[in-house]
């Protein structure tokens, strides 16, 4: 049997609450839409796969990263990725949030309070160790 270790890290973000502006956020993150340098850069510090999901103006981010991910240290390296500063201003009139910030200090980690079978309590900005196991 294989196994696949990985972390995960959930995330939240506000958005101003205005339905034009949530609208506009959608589509630059429509198929196709992000900007590929933004995409490779997540991918290039670690991050295997993200998902944005949408309730009113509240977003909710689930992070997949490799097994040995250091969030604080990935998040400082993403922010010398091409574009990235550039993306994170453009983004930010969708957000509340300054032009400024970096991806970090505008998503929030979430504290997991449940999980079904849970075994063992993680620390948000540890990220939860998951194992996939198969034939």
């Amino acid at each position: 049997m294989k196994e696949f270790k990985f972390k995960r890290y959930c995330k939240t973000l506000q958005l101003e609450n205005d339905p034009k502006l949530i609208a506009q956020y959608k589509a630059v993150h429509d198929i196709g839409a992000a900007w590929p340098e933004i995409q490779q850069g997540m991918k290039e510090v670690g991050i295997l796969d993200m998902e944005i999901y949408i309730h009113g103006n509240t977003l909710f981010m689930i992070m997949d990263t490799v097994a040995d991910f250091d969030h604080e240290k990935a998040m400082q390296e993403l922010m010398t990725k091409p574009r990235q500063r550039e993306w994170e201003a453009f983004v930010s009139r969708f957000q509340k949030t300054t032009a400024e910030a970096s991806a970090d200090e505008k998503w929030q980690l979430m504290e997991r309070i449940f999980e079904l079978d849970q075994k063992e309590k993680y620390d948000a900005g540890e990220g939860q160790l998951k194992v996939i196991r198969c034939d």
